[in-house]
């Protein structure tokens, strides 16, 4: 099966929409389209999106100031990632804590088997 998802193309450093040569609003195809999909779930808080405010993490509940276990946090990482479609498996890997700021990478196979990085 060949994923046709689209998603609008945004800018990696300001998270904002771009244009293509032609002036238009660019879009994205899979499987990179997935992975920016999880990247945006994953920059989500609860309660951000006006249409469904459960979808999101939660930063300023449960995670940011508050020093959770990372069991929880990778939880929290691999649900967020499972409710964008065609996301079949996830496995998150932390790399470091330093200064406050956690970072790794969110590894996700779609449903074509393709393998995609997300970093945070």
């Amino acid at each position: 099966m060949t994923i046709n998802q689209k998603t609008l193309l945004l800018d990696l450093v300001a998270w904002d929409l771009v244009l293509d040569a032609d002036g238009n609003i660019a879009a994205a195809n899979a499987p990179y389209s997935i992975a920016q999909d999880v990247a945006s779930a994953e920059r989500t808080f609860v309660g951000e999106c006006w249409y469904d405010t459960l979808l999101g993490l939660p930063y300023w509940q449960k995670i940011l100031g508050k020093f959770p276990p990372l069991s929880f946090v990778n939880q929290q990482l691999i649900d967020q990632a499972m409710t964008v479609p065609n996301v079949e498996k996830v496995k998150v890997e932390f790399a470091s804590f330093s200064d406050r700021a956690l970072t790794g990478q969110v590894q996700i196979i779609d449903s074509d088997g393709v393998e995609s990085g997300v970093s945070f």
